[in-house]
């Protein structure tokens, strides 16, 4: 059963970890990839990535990528949303606060940012969701 708008986008505001699909190509399925996201119901999505990533390079070119999210209990539910990049920025240090404390316990958020220092420059890559599916599928007991 299809969720409500207020529902897909209450789920999708939750912290899940997302695949992040884009177009690789002719002739070549979608870069998929996990990724960490950051969104408020009515607000645009948000992403952190190197700028010279792989992923950053397809989303360059096409102008365009979705984001899938998922969980299995206490029902299987999904949302995807597809739309346009609005705006590429340079992360700042608030940023990735803010990333890492929706991710990681508040006792972790200190240590994984400086350990990811060591991952060089990233940019915050911003999506207008477009396109949106989702549904429920229902309880797995129910199977």
């Amino acid at each position: 059963m299809p969720l409500t708008s207020d529902e897909r986008q209450r789920f999708f505001a939750q912290p899940h970890i997302a695949a992040l699909s884009v177009s690789a190509g002719p002739g070549r399925g979608p870069l998929t990839v996990p990724i960490w996201y950051q969104y408020g119901p009515g607000a645009e999505v948000w992403v952190l990535t190197g700028p010279e990533s792989q992923k950053m390079r397809y989303i360059r070119e096409t102008g365009r990528f979705t984001l899938m999210v998922q969980q299995l209990q206490p029902t299987i539910r999904y949302v995807s949303v597809e739309g346009p990049v609005t705006r590429i920025t340079p992360m700042t240090d608030e940023m990735h606060r803010e990333m890492a404390s929706r991710y990681l316990a508040a006792e972790s958020v200190d240590g994984y940012l400086k350990a990811a220092e060591s991952y060089g420059e990233q940019v915050a890559v911003y999506l207008r969701p477009e396109h949106w599916l989702s549904a429920d599928l229902g309880n797995l007991s129910e199977f």
